[in-house]
């Protein structure tokens, strides 16, 4: 028997004027007679991480029962049909406890597990993120070790932003070290150009606009020599995601047009939707994107900052965010917070269909990716450190079971959270932030 098929790098790019396109997972990425369980091209697990702020309404975030099988509550019911790769985690305190308060301790400390050093100089302190942790393990793998994305940019706010703390800590979830706030791209556009090529001044930007040209117009010779040598399957796979990229990039370019024109929008950068639905859909399509061309394993999404003000009149909450969330026993600003809460969530879900519908390896991104959404503070009245909302979607690579409500002992630091989930990931790490144990997943 003669074995002619040859593995293609898994590090194949589409190369074109000023960009480079790297390819998602294709069959002929994987030797010859080899299983992809067992293929160097295999896929690996993917680490995500989605914040929201300004706390929940807790009693329609918290199932009512534990264990397998429970009624999902309110907030929570656009994920159904993830059930059985969701666990609902009770029980978990902000880093610090009561001892920490407001809302630049809730951001900074959900991932790190450390209570940030109160100071609204330049003397920040807070500790390497999870994130972080896990990109410096991982990602030296995939051309960017993580990507982090927000839709708020509080970048031109020095000082303190809340009495106490630098702005810094709101401005990110993600840290390299202790003093390395990371920071949080808002602008699709440039986050599109960071994976796929084509920078450029503004004027660069809008000049190629006018061209409405693609740049996937300018990897079409390369294109036709990698699909001649392609299979029926590999070729639909391709032709799939080449078109989601591509829809990318017209939503991209029709945002840009609308910002270009309109005289209420000519301070916004390019590429930022003035609809924050469109805005959240664009970042979490290109967090897929980078998923799915293996340029990234890890990322972080702050769906909107601490403090956030936004109004969701769309869903009809016409009040900002942070006067709703402090709603104490108002029965319509509970209702509010519970609809943006509900909001929210949709969104995750749509991000969740969108990983489910997309074929990676011998299943699906969502099948590859382990993601962890939630927020660091609880009853956002009393910015109560504890219980906060949090859950995880995702199998670990069959090291966890889906349909549960976990709850832990009460007032579990989400830092014994954040060292379980290293394990899972493969990280040797003794200790994150205060974590004196781990919660069982």
């Amino acid at each position: 028997m003669f074995i002619t098929k040859m593995s293609m790098p898994r590090r194949r790019f589409l190369t074109g004027i000023g960009t480079a396109v790297a390819l998602p997972l294709l069959d002929a990425m994987v030797p010859a007679l080899t299983a992809f369980a067992q293929a160097p091209a295999r896929p690996r697990l993917r680490f995500g991480a989605v914040y929201f702020p300004n706390g929940s309404l807790m009693e329609q975030w918290t199932p009512a029962a534990t264990g397998s099988g429970f009624a999902l509550s309110p907030i929570l019911k656009s994920l159904e049909p993830f059930r059985e790769r969701l666990v609902v985690v009770s029980n978990l305190s902000r880093a610090g406890g009561t001892s920490a308060d407001g809302h630049a301790v809730s951001s900074a400390g959900w991932l790190s597990g450390v209570v940030a050093k109160k100071t609204e100089s330049e003397d920040v302190s807070l500790g390497t993120t999870i994130d972080q942790i896990i990109a410096k393990h991982i990602g030296q793998q995939t051309p960017y070790p993580s990507i982090e994305l927000a839709t708020e940019d509080f970048t031109g706010f020095i000082g303190g932003c809340v009495p106490g703390y630098s702005c810094a800590y709101m401005n990110t979830i993600s840290w390299a070290t202790s003093t390395t706030p990371l920071p949080m791209e808002i602008n699709p556009r440039i986050v599109f150009e960071r994976l796929f090529g084509r920078p450029g001044s503004a004027d660069q930007r809008v000049a190629r606009l006018r061209t409405e040209r693609s740049i996937l117009d300018s990897i079409g010779e390369d294109l036709g020599d990698l699909e001649r040598g392609l299979g029926a399957a590999d070729r639909v796979r391709l032709g799939q995601y080449l078109d989601n990229i591509r829809e990318i990039e017209r939503r991209l370019q029709r945002t840009e047009a609308q910002n270009s024109t309109q005289a209420v929008s000519v301070a916004a950068p390019l590429g930022v939707p003035e609809s924050y639905e469109e805005h959240v859909g664009l970042m979490f399509d290109l967090m897929a994107v980078a998923y799915e061309a293996d340029l990234t394993r890890v990322a972080t999404f702050m769906m909107a900052r601490e403090l956030s003000n936004l109004p969701y009149t769309n869903i009809g909450v016409s009040e900002p965010h942070h006067t709703v969330s402090h709603y104490g026993n108002d029965p319509e600003k509970m209702a509010a917070q519970a609809k943006v809460g509900t909001y929210h969530t949709a969104l995750l879900s749509k991000f969740l269909e969108k990983l489910r519908n997309t074929p990676d390896g011998d299943g699906s991104l969502l099948d590859h990716t382990q993601l962890f959404y939630g927020g660091g503070m609880g009853n956002g009245t009393s910015h109560a450190p504890y219980p906060l909302p949090f859950l995880t979607i995702g199998h670990a690579a069959g090291r966890i079971k889906g349909d549960r409500h976990v709850v832990a002992p009460e007032r579990t630091s989400v830092a014994n959270l954040w060292l379980r989930v290293a394990d899972l990931f493969d990280c040797p790490v003794e200790r994150i932030g205060e974590s004196n144990g781990k919660v069982d997943l």
